[in-house]
């Protein structure tokens, strides 16, 4: 047998129908990805951004409180004076319902029960600036008080003060009948026609801030005290006596 016919005889063997397969071809590995969720550039952009723009202000910030401070220590601020100086009586009366002599020269002085006080002062103040720069005020409240009534209020406007300065500023108090009663009329009564006087006590408060470079410090609060003495009979100031936060001028 030849080999042309073996051949033939092996592939009829091998296939009875006469066709011809092919192996069967594998399927292709399926690979299971892994999709992780990843912000859009866009929104990474705007964050970058904002840490940027908020790192770059608190560096700002810091180097102008930096200066700030530094020419505050150079400068040395000292607190301003604010001192009353003058105090001038336009008008003084008192009058109680009971007829009472002003005078001392009635025998017998009958206790009030109650007592009306009027007056009208001027008070002149001087505001000193001892430091290199100027200094802001704000603006200033008076409180005038007998025995621990108050009477009346004055204010005085803020205003900007220059370095190595002072100015004047006044401020008027009038009160047109107060009503004292019992032991406070007796005692204004007996005061003003035994001993012609009348005490009374200035109280307030000046706040006022350093300016550098057009910043201002923290505010510093300057206390008045004062306490006044005014005679009924000669309509004027008789004695005076200032304390600034606790020290007497």
């Amino acid at each position: 047998m030849s080999g042309g016919e073996m051949r033939h005889t092996n592939a009829t063997n091998d296939n009875p129908n006469g066709n011809h397969r092919r192996p069967p071809v594998p399927p292709p590995p399926q690979h299971h990805r892994t999709y992780y969720p990843t912000s859009s550039p866009s929104k990474a952009s705007f964050k970058g951004c904002c840490c940027c723009l908020f790192l770059l202000f608190s560096f700002l910030a810091l180097l102008v409180l930096a200066v700030v401070l530094i020419i505050i220590l150079a400068v040395k601020p000292k607190k301003p004076q604010f001192d009353l100086q003058q105090v001038g009586v336009q008008y003084m009366g008192i009058s109680a319902p009971n007829p009472t002599s002003l005078d001392g020269t009635a025998t017998a002085v009958t206790t009030p029960t109650t007592a009306s006080l009027s007056f009208t002062i001027r008070m002149l103040f001087t505001a000193v600036n001892p430091n290199k720069v100027g200094i802001k005020y704000g603006e200033s409240r008076f409180t005038v008080m007998y025995r621990g009534i108050p009477l009346g209020k004055a204010s005085v406007p803020g205003f900007l003060q220059e370095a190595h300065s002072a100015r004047n500023v006044d401020a008027t108090i009038a009160v047109d009948r107060v009503n004292l009663m019992q032991a406070d009329a007796a005692a204004l009564i007996r005061d003003a026609s035994l001993n012609d006087r009348v005490e009374l006590r200035v109280l307030g408060d000046v706040g006022a801030k350093i300016r550098v470079m057009n910043f201002d410090s923290p505010g510093v609060q300057v206390s008045v005290d004062c306490k006044i003495v005014i005679s009924p009979r000669k309509q004027s100031l008789t004695y005076k006596q200032c304390g600034f936060d606790g020290l007497n001028v």
